[in-house]
């Protein structure tokens, strides 16, 4: 904070702080923006971080699940509707990019209102939003309406779905980043980040599992249970979303937040201000008018909210901090065409695999679909995540962030070339491979480097309009893939996903290590130095 005057100086511990409550039991263990723990490794967790996790994690665990299940509910809405034909090309684009449409807007309304109004305020509104949204897809009327009216309706409250899935990316990373050790802050961003996985192989299983119990009515010809099966995958969802939503409405504002509201600038904090202004009105040493002291105070609340647009234009007029988040969000769209692209059209690598369900029962073209899925997800997407994990306080980020975009413009380049030309099992390899680096590299470490870069002050902003740049290039590959693909073929199709890669890998060269980097620390010095000059 202000008191810092180094680049990789660490918080001062609460305890040292004079107003820390001396009373334990005025705070929760999730109140504290320092979490102890010295002497274990970084990716051993404490109760209060794993607390922390299961709060935060649920967001992208719901982010993957929600994200990725519509690839096998499209499948599942071409028998429903159209007899086994493919969906209408500019619908499913559109069913499948509504959640993305959806992230913009939320991952950018969502982190400018947690800098402007706080934290507490607005953590836990984007689970309410994803909360109805799902209800409301599930309430999408397949047998009343025409099956391109059904396409539609899912797809435009899959964009409400979006706007909650997208604030949660924001909110969660820093909720986290507000709360946790410098030494062990991108452990617990990329544990959280994880839970993405473990939502896709969710969703994968959860498919599986349900489809199973449908399989003698399946088995009968009866097409439309498969609308109990959507249906069913798809609210499973709302389990873990309300389990967690009254933790993350009463969760406590964090200190590190607070602290960054009433002395980003002058190191003074609010009290102090109250207390001075008492002792004027009054004209004593001690303070008695507390109402003057209280409407003082509101109105350098008042003051400060009104000025943060014109500090955060401020702050991101100097190129130093610009160029940041130039490159936290190139960085992020270029790694998003990429991925999303693979991954929100992974019916072309089922086929090449051989599990695309081309053939059978209509059953069995879902099961091997599902299974075709859950092998993706299990050999690449899980490990990379944890590699991460383990690596990230020891590699640091820019490191793994440019060795995961050059390996995955590698294995994209390999698919690319001899796309019609691999076994199976090679196809498979290289594409567990491509999957591995994806999480063990940039898909990670994007979001971890705008929740570490940038100052409490601007974060969630900050983090927002990176994720929005993310997904914007993710919107991008879902409507343009299927098209591009027809036009060009999909071998040309992945030698551009190389290309994104290999930029991806020069805008990281934009962004400092940020391994033990405090950004509040180096805020606070710089604000000092520019009063020094003023002076």
């Amino acid at each position: 904070m202000a008191g810092h005057t180094t680049e990789n100086a660490e918080p001062t511990p609460p305890s040292s702080r004079s107003d820390t409550p001396t009373n334990a039991n005025t705070r929760t263990d999730l109140s504290s923006y320092e979490i102890e723990g010295e002497g274990r490794p970084p990716f051993i967790l404490s109760y209060p971080e794993v607390k922390l996790l299961g709060i935060a994690g649920v967001g992208f665990f719901l982010d993957a699940y929600d994200l990725f299940i519509i690839n096998p509910v499209a499948t599942m809405l071409q028998f429903r509707l159209f007899g086994g034909h493919s969906l209408p090309s500019n619908l499913e684009g559109f069913m499948k990019a509504g959640a993305n449409i959806g992230s913009v807007i939320g991952q950018f309304a969502f982190g400018f209102s947690a800098d402007y109004f706080g934290r507490k305020a607005v953590y836990g509104k984007e689970l309410m939003l994803i909360i109805i949204a799902t209800i409301l897809c599930l309430t999408t009327p397949t047998g009343q309406l025409s099956p391109n009216a059904c396409l539609i309706y899912l797809g435009v409250f899959r964009i409400l779905l979006g706007i909650g899935v997208g604030g949660d990316y924001p909110m969660s990373a820093t909720i986290s980043t507000d709360r946790a050790h410098v030494r062990r802050r991108g452990v617990l961003l990329s544990y959280i980040f994880a839970n993405q996985g473990w939502g896709s192989f969710a969703g994968s299983l959860a498919f599986i599992i349900v489809l199973t119990c449908y399989k003698s009515v399946l088995d009968k010809g009866e097409t439309s249970k498969l609308d109990g099966v959507w249906r069913i995958v798809v609210g499973l969802s709302l389990i873990p979303a309300f389990g967690t939503l009254y933790q993350r409405l009463t969760l406590p504002e964090s200190k590190r937040f607070e602290d960054a509201k009433r002395d980003a600038r002058d190191a003074e904090s609010l009290d102090t201000l109250k207390e001075k202004q008492a002792t004027e009105d009054n004209g004593s040493d001690k303070p008695k008018d507390t109402t003057t002291a209280t409407t003082v105070a509101a109105k350098e609340l008042l003051d400060a909210k009104k000025n943060h647009f014109k500090e955060f234009l401020e702050y991101f007029s100097e190129w130093r901090h610009l160029k940041q988040l130039i490159g936290t969000s190139m960085c992020w769209f270029l790694l998003d065409i990429a991925f999303y692209g693979i991954n929100l059209n992974q019916n072309v690598v089922l086929q090449q695999i051989g599990f695309d369900g081309s053939s059978g029962s209509t059953y069995e073209r879902l099961f091997h679909i599902g299974i075709g899925n859950l092998i993706i997800t299990a050999l690449g997407f899980v490990p990379g995540y944890y590699a991460t994990v383990f690596t990230i306080e020891y590699l640091g980020r820019k490191w793994i962030q440019i060795q995961g975009f050059l390996f995955e413009a590698l294995f994209l380049g390999i698919l690319a070339g001899r796309f019609h030309s691999l076994s199976k099992v090679s196809f498979i390899v290289c594409f567990a491979f491509l999957q591995f680096f994806f999480n063990f590299g940039a898909n990670t470490t994007t979001y971890c480097y705008p929740a570490e870069v940038f100052p409490t002050k601007f974060r969630a902003t900050a983090h927002g309009i990176s994720a929005a740049s993310g997904k914007a290039g993710a919107i991008i590959s879902a409507l343009a893939f299927n098209s591009l693909s027809k036009d060009i073929g999909t071998p040309h199709v992945l030698w551009i996903f190389v290309g994104c890669c290999l930029a991806g890998a020069v805008f990281t060269l934009l962004l400092p290590e940020v391994k033990g980097r405090d950004p509040d620390a180096i805020y606070a010095e710089e604000l000092r130095a520019r009063a020094r000059a003023r002076a």
